[in-house]
């Protein structure tokens, strides 16, 4: 008695529920050299200005500055963007985050094209076209396409059809979500918890 061997398909391994990625540190020296000349200009105007420096402005200035360096310097070294199993979250220090699921994405390419333009740094959405920039640097451009506008408080309300970031590794990020994306099953939009799949 001879047995047939049915042919099946490979399983895909599991994936990992959480992948980060770096952005760019150009935007994060060009603050910090801000501050440093900031600071330098504020000693300078104590030192040379005044006979005897009041110590109230010159304590409330160095709060200003110190929270200035920990908000817009300090956080977003600690920050990265994340690809989960099921959403897109991009994070740029304690000031910007945005969460976007995979069904809310309409495509997510390389924008090596705007690499050529003059890329605005950090949280900015130019007036005129419905495009944010979340950006740390000026490389390693992504732009993620949404089906439909959505409005982002950080850009003081206003809405965006495409979101564009930066981060150190483009080829593993587009690859990492292409992979999510094929593995994760058709969800129907009247399902009870259809958008919660992590």
């Amino acid at each position: 008695m001879s047995s047939t061997l049915i042919p099946t398909k490979a399983r895909p391994g599991p994936v990992e529920k959480r992948l980060a990625f770096g952005y760019g540190r150009t935007l994060i020296v060009s603050r910090a050299a801000l501050l440093a000349a900031a600071s330098a200009v504020v000693a300078a105007f104590f030192g040379l200005f005044t006979s005897a420096a009041p110590l109230l402005p010159i304590v409330l200035l160095a709060i200003v500055l110190a929270a200035y360096g920990l908000l817009f310097i300090l956080s977003p070294l600690l920050t990265q963007h994340w690809i989960t199993r099921s959403r897109l979250i991009l994070r740029q220090g304690w000031y910007f985050r945005a969460v976007v699921r995979f069904s809310e994405i309409e495509a997510l390419t390389s924008a090596s094209d705007v690499e050529r333009q003059r890329v605005p740094l950090g949280i900015n959405r130019p007036f005129g076209q419905p495009m944010l920039f979340v950006t740390g640097g000026r490389v390693n451009l992504v732009a993620c396409r949404l089906r439909k506008p959505r409005r982002f408080w950080q850009a003081f309300g206003l809405s965006a059809r495409e979101i564009v970031f930066d981060v150190d590794d483009r080829t593993r990020f587009l690859a990492a979500y292409d992979e999510r994306q094929r593995l994760l099953p058709p969800v129907q939009s009247n399902r009870a918890y259809s958008d919660l799949r992590d």
